[in-house]
């Protein structure tokens, strides 16, 4: 793996329920790039960042992510790794009693933060970053989809991540909403962090160009180039 790869999978099969969803994976991602996955429903999208996330065993070559060696890494590195990576789902998956910070701040808290102080300056900084300092008192079903998907932007940032997993995070949302979190997720990449970002929005794709990787036929077709 090169120092800025944060992402080098070489020979991987992906297995969903002992079944084998994708194989012979050959996929590295840099620090800086934004990746789109492509594919159709079960071509083994989400069941590839399972795997960068550590919920689905990786049988490969060679598996790193993040620093940690997937092969070899045990249940209890898990929470180290996911420290390194944000996810982002369609469903967003706020907790919706309670308010946006205490939905950052159980997340700190779980992630073994302790200073108080330190805690609240961090969410503070996330919120600003996704343009929702005002909204921090407020419960998820009180915001907009939009507004909810920046929360879990900005729960995904806390840690600092070197990776940002997006799992269909516009899914739920309107044209215009989308391109919104799209430009904050490209702004995201240019503080020199990973994002790959599964999707069927081929709109957002020429809109927003980036590298794409298509899951197909059990494996995946890297264009390790950009759609202009």
């Amino acid at each position: 793996m090169t120092e800025a790869s944060v992402v080098s999978l070489q020979e991987l099969s992906v297995f969903q329920k002992n079944k084998l969803v994708l194989a012979h994976v050959n996929f590295r991602v840099e620090r800086g790039e934004f990746v789109y996955l492509i594919g159709k429903t079960g071509s083994g999208k989400s069941s590839l960042l399972q795997t960068i996330f550590a919920e689905l065993p990786a049988e490969a070559e060679h598996s790193a992510v993040c620093g940690f060696d997937l092969k070899t890494l045990s249940k209890k590195e898990v929470p180290f790794l996911r420290r390194k990576m944000g996810i982002v789902f369609q469903d967003y998956r706020l907790l919706e009693d309670r308010t946006v910070e205490d939905n950052l701040l159980f997340v700190l808290k779980a992630t073994g933060w302790k200073d108080k102080k330190a805690m609240n300056k961090r969410i503070m900084e996330v919120l600003s970053d996704v343009d929702l300092i005002a909204k921090l008192k407020i419960r998820p079903h009180q915001l907009s989809g939009g507004e909810q998907q920046r929360v879990a932007i900005a729960r995904a940032l806390l840690n600092s991540p070197e990776l940002i997993l997006a799992d269909e995070p516009t899914g739920n949302l309107d044209p215009q909403t989308s391109n919104e979190i799209m430009r904050l997720l490209l702004k995201i990449c240019q503080e020199n962090r990973a994002v790959i970002m599964a999707t069927h929005n081929y709109n957002l794709i020429h809109k927003f160009p980036g590298r794409v990787v298509k899951c197909e036929e059990g494996s995946i077709v890297d264009s390790n180039n950009k759609v202009n």
